[in-house]
């Protein structure tokens, strides 16, 4: 048996102590691929430097990760670091002693952050009403159009020129299917985010009063107006003669599909679906396109709004912890890890510096469309209807969403009933949110 002396004994566990790494919980809500590459990132960041040790757990989905986060924070077991989809915001915000406002980490903490370097249309949507960022932005997209180039040229359009406006989308889809080069013009994931929200700001239209949300609880949805109204008779219209599929609710998990099988031509969803519609899409070459919209419509196109999520911070924790989240912030949020990821998976390089790093690389010029989003949602300065919104209870209003569109294709509602029966319901679910949190 060996035996230590006293003083090597306390040497050992002076060493032990003193080289004991901090640890840092994330939880998240990111699969597949995409979690593999999460959790690449955080091993490269672990091996990086010996003082902090973040370990990522994958929670479910995103709904489920919120919700429990809420739970462990209750209970008194929360992580230090949460993802939460964008749509959450308002609910977070609202969780009064729950969170830690990135900016002040920051700041309380002494890490190196410059928010000016930060996309503006990605800040805008996670920043207080003096501008003060709350969240981090890790993994941020906006949907684009996405088209079958193959298909284009045997209907006789040019594969190079995707349509501009909703007017050529028409246009092109009747040629497309009269051609037989396919039997659908276009579908759609996330009728809600793709089909409403973004379309109201990509035509600077109101999606709610108080500055679509981010002014106050007291806030009221708008987005039953006439252009909105004019969109989904529209979808309406073409589903009943064959142009658009309807891919289902929530992200729409059949869209994709009949995209790849080439079913459909033209095909909306977002940025982020990038890598997946490559990979599937083995049998003809895949055009990009910023979003469609109205001839006619004063302001359009303005810029498209945001979706995936940001980084939370919870209450609770240890300054050590703090120190640990802050370093870990500060290296997921510089130039070569942004653009990393934003060049795996096609969400938005947060900073302009990831995205100036990128077209060094040569990137953008190896990978045409990869782009289009970044030139999309930058297009225009975001105004009061384009920054994005912030209500609480947008998971639920969102089913409505679904609820009120479906109800519009089975024909049992015109498109102003199913939007004003959203927009009624819709505010019910505003006003108790804003009795929970005054």
């Amino acid at each position: 048996m060996v035996r230590l002396s006293l003083a090597a004994l306390a040497l050992a566990l002076t060493s032990t102590t003193a080289f004991a790494q901090t640890e840092v919980s994330w939880w998240h809500a990111m699969g597949g691929e995409l979690g593999e590459k999460l959790e690449e990132i955080v091993a490269t960041y672990n091996d990086s430097q010996s003082d902090y040790h973040v370990t990522p757990v994958y929670k479910g989905s995103y709904t489920e990760t919120m919700t429990a986060a809420i739970a462990a924070f209750r209970a008194g077991e929360q992580p230090d670091i949460v993802q939460v989809f964008e749509v959450g915001t308002g609910t977070m915000m609202a969780a009064q002693g729950a969170v830690y406002p990135v900016y002040q980490l920051m700041a309380d903490m002494g890490a190196d952050f410059d928010q000016s370097g930060f996309l503006p249309a990605v800040v805008g949507y996670y920043t207080d009403t003096q501008g003060n960022m709350l969240s981090m932005p890790f993994n941020s997209s906006t949907p684009i159009l996405y088209y079958n180039k193959d298909v284009f040229e045997a209907a006789g359009l040019d594969r190079d020129v995707p349509p501009k406006t909703w007017e050529e989308l028409e246009a092109f889809s009747h040629q497309i299917m009269e051609s037989g080069a396919a039997t659908c013009g276009f579908s759609s994931g996330w009728i809600s985010w793709v089909q409403l929200e973004n379309f109201s700001a990509w035509h600077n239209l109101q999606i709610g009063t108080e500055e679509n949300g981010f002014a106050g609880l007291n806030t009221e949805l708008t987005m039953n107006g006439p252009d909105q109204a004019k969109h989904w008779a529209n979808l309406k219209k073409w589903q009943d003669e064959g142009l658009f599929q309807y891919g289902g609710p929530g992200g729409g998990a059949d869209a994709p599909a009949k995209f790849y099988t080439q079913e459909c031509a033209i095909y909306m969803n977002s940025s982020a679906s990038r890598a997946g519609v490559i990979n599937n899409a083995a049998d003809f070459e895949v055009g990009y396109g910023m979003l469609p919209y109205y001839e006619g419509v004063e302001g359009a196109p303005q810029n498209s709004i945001i979706g995936g999520a940001t980084l939370w911070v919870l209450q609770g924790h240890d300054e050590a912890e703090y120190k640990g989240v802050a370093d870990f912030f500060s290296y997921l949020s510089s130039a070569e890890v942004q653009a990393d990821w934003h060049q795996f998976s096609g969400y938005l390089p947060i900073t302009q510096a990831a995205y100036e790093l990128g077209q060094q690389q040569g990137y953008y010029a190896a990978n045409p469309g990869s782009d289009v989003a970044i030139k999309q949602i930058t297009l225009n300065a975001p105004t009061v209807n384009s920054k994005g919104l912030r209500f609480g209870n947008y998971t639920q209003i969102r089913d409505v969403i679904d609820q009120e569109f479906q109800a519009l294709l089975a024909g049992d509602k015109t498109a102003q009933e199913a939007l004003d029966a959203l927009v009624s319901r819709g505010n019910e679910m505003l006003r108790d949110f804003e009795a929970t949190n005054n």
